[in-house]
């Protein structure tokens, strides 16, 4: 893929206008998903959080809220926008259960809605 090279300065005002969206996505396995936050479902609920490490077949997140309702996906994804969620502070969720996952570009919810 071609490649275009930018001052720094001007990469800074990109992010700034599109966040986190520009950065590329990374992943070789698991561990991989450390330290970046995530949307994460599960066949029964979902979560949002910042995954802070992976115990055994756990990953602990940080700052997590259970998601009750994401409303429309694609602007929960792409503008953070969701109808309700309740704030739980750290939680665990065995990967085994995960059902997929998607990279969380905004910030975390701190309020209930």
């Amino acid at each position: 893929m071609p490649q275009i090279e930018v001052s720094e300065e001007t990469y800074l005002k990109l992010k700034e206008q599109f966040g986190n969206e520009i950065e590329p996505l990374d992943l070789n396995d698991l561990n991989s998903m450390i330290g970046k936050s995530w949307f994460i479902r599960t066949v029964t609920y979902h979560l949002v959080g910042k995954i802070e490490k992976r115990i055994g077949d756990f990953f602990v997140l940080k700052d997590a809220s259970w998601v009750a309702d994401s409303g429309r996906f694609t602007q929960a994804i792409k503008k953070g926008t969701l109808n309700e969620v309740e704030p739980v502070g750290d939680a665990l969720v065995n990967i085994h259960a995960i059902t997929d996952a998607f990279p969380w570009r905004h910030k975390l919810p701190t309020e209930q809605k």
